[in-house]
């Protein structure tokens, strides 16, 4: 399993960097409850035996061990997130379950993704997208479509942003805590097209309250 850094992150993403590292021992205690909507996100990307997957913000590696089963020892698993802290628990996680050699796992910047054009077939991102301020948001969508495949799948797990009081009430609270809750709801399904991506699967969930889009988009 690879371990690289490709460059250093943006100044803006460094707070991030600390926050996820502090926060990598103890994320699957308070972040459970996002784990469901990530294996929704998995069933309706449907990885397939024998092709090369990304996912994009790996955490601690809950949907790599999915993944790296899905496509079998004839596919391949690639895993990119700015966390160093991160990267060593979903290490840890792949070992346990005998994946360790079929992952390969990297340190680095979703704006900036060190993968050559159309290597992929499929790709996922799980509550990592809305971490990203628009303009970036924009950028991320560019990247995983210059490094898939003609045809293939971006799997997109978000907050959606909805004219309802628990998404109101969950920003007022995200506006005087930035630092404690930095994932913010947004309009999915418009970025994904915006981007470039033809929908073919919608799924709409809710956490807490909180809608969740479960997305499947393909390059044309």
């Amino acid at each position: 399993m690879e371990e690289t850094c490709r460059g250093n992150p943006d100044p803006h993403h460094l707070q991030g960097r600390r926050n996820y590292n502090r926060m990598s021992r103890w994320y699957d205690l308070f972040a459970g409850s996002e784990r469901r909507f990530t294996e929704a996100g998995l069933r309706l990307l449907d990885p397939r035996p024998g092709e090369r997957v990304l996912e994009i913000g790996f955490g601690t590696g809950h949907a790599l061990v999915g993944l790296a089963r899905a496509v079998g020892e004839a596919g391949q698993v690639d895993g990119i997130d700015l966390s160093p802290g991160m990267l060593a628990v979903a290490r840890r996680r792949l070992a346990r379950h005998g994946l360790a050699g079929r992952v390969n796992l990297q340190l680095g910047d979703a704006t900036r993704l060190p993968h050559p054009e159309g290597h992929f077939q499929a790709a996922l991102s799980s509550f990592t997208l809305e971490l990203f301020s628009a303009q970036e948001m924009s950028v991320v969508l560019a990247e995983c479509l210059r490094v898939l495949q003609t045809g293939g799948r971006l799997g997109l797990v978000a907050l959606a942003k909805e004219d309802r009081p628990a998404v109101r009430l969950y920003e007022w609270f995200r506006q005087r805590m930035p630092r404690v809750i930095d994932c913010r709801p947004i309009f999915a399904e418009q970025a994904l097209q915006a981007a470039g991506f033809r929908l073919t699967a919608t799924r709409h969930q809710a956490m807490w309250g909180l809608p969740v889009a479960i997305l499947v988009g393909q390059k044309p």
